[in-house]
């Protein structure tokens, strides 16, 4: 795969300060590149890497036009950088139609262009939109719902009647539809309550490996257009994810917590049942929150509050065991105090 550097300005939208015909075979860091290739510079610090790579070209913003390279400069390099690697990406591999070694169910609907891959399993009355991707391992189960240019990877499992919108990326792994966690406590033992929800993935969301997504108990679990989950997320019961949101590895968030639109919670972030997080609320990794949060406000610490409050008592944190030292040391004083006014 090749680009001319002027094509590559011209997808990008952005100026071209070089030849136009200098072709590019690829993008890369600025450490690695090649000269056939492209680099992108997004903040300062890379400057000198930038001043030293062999990269054929650089994507840079407007201030860092001055570098004497070939350029192309956009307003975000980062976001360049993003768009210009899918153009590079290899697409994957695609065995358009059903394997005679995949099990398909009674009143499967299948879209145009579907790959469903070997020792793949379709229940009963499942839908695949069109260019459906299912590899190997998955297991679809009854009544599942899949929208059009959707991406399942290997191993993924679909349980009853959960659906997924259009170009949805689904890692290894990932269990859509598991039970959610609800039990009656008795003299005898826990009852079980029945799962009789399901869950509703709509479009562009992207769900990172080994994550878990249990059904609602009565109504729907939802993640909202656009949201992204990295890998080892769990989220309960009718828990609700606003549109966009970004959710890091390790994140848990208990039942029926509603987060907004681009919600942001770090990595191993812990979120309590039956709160609400506002749109824009953003929570620092292995934070613990344990109360609604208004729109905008951002967290940390366990239990969270307000990231300004978080960081001066971490700093004071730091300082108890001089403080524990010192307040020893007053109460020797004052004891000694106390007893020569005692003698006199």
């Amino acid at each position: 795969m090749e680009h001319t550097l002027a094509a590559l300005a011209a997808f990008l939208g952005g100026e071209l300060k070089g030849p136009p015909s200098l072709v590019i075979r690829g993008i890369n860091s600025l450490d690695r590149a090649t000269s056939q290739e492209i680099a992108f510079v997004a903040h300062k610090r890379y400057l000198a890497k930038a001043e030293a790579s062999r990269a054929a070209a650089l994507i840079v913003s407007p201030e860092w036009a001055h570098l004497p390279r070939p350029l192309i400069i956009v307003p975000q390099p980062y976001l360049a950088y993003a768009r210009l690697a899918a153009l590079f990406a290899p697409a994957p591999p695609r065995r358009v139609g059903v394997s005679p070694q995949a099990f398909l169910g009674q009143g499967v609907q299948v879209g145009r262009e579907v790959a469903v891959a070997p020792l793949a399993f379709v229940g009963d009355r499942v839908r695949l939109g069109d260019r459906v991707t299912i590899g190997p391992g998955c297991v679809l189960a009854d009544d599942v719902v899949i929208g059009p240019d959707t991406l399942l990877h290997p191993n993924v499992t679909v349980l009853e009647r959960c659906q997924i919108g259009a170009r949805c990326l689904i890692h290894s792994g990932v269990v859509i539809g598991s039970d959610g966690y609800g039990f009656v406590p008795t003299p005898e033992g826990h009852v079980k309550i029945p799962q009789l929800g399901a869950v509703v993935i709509e479009d562009d969301v992207e769900i990172g490996a080994n994550c878990t997504i249990d059904r609602g108990a009565l109504e729907e679990t939802r993640l909202g257009r656009g949201a992204k989950l990295d890998n080892l997320v769990h989220l309960a019961h009718n828990v609700s994810v606003g549109e966009h949101s970004l959710l890091v590895a390790q994140v848990g968030v208990a039942g029926s917590t509603r987060l907004g639109k681009r919600v942001v919670l770090g990595g191993q972030a812990g979120v309590v049942g039956h709160i609400e997080l506002g749109d824009g609320v953003q929570v620092a990794a292995q934070a613990g929150v344990v109360s609604s949060v208004p729109p905008g406000q951002v967290v940390a610490g366990s239990p969270a509050i307000p990231h300004k409050e978080a960081l001066r008592v971490a700093g004071h944190l730091r300082k108890l065991p001089e403080l524990a030292q010192r307040v020893k040391e007053l109460e020797r004083k004052l004891a000694e105090l106390t007893r020569l006014l005692a003698k006199e």
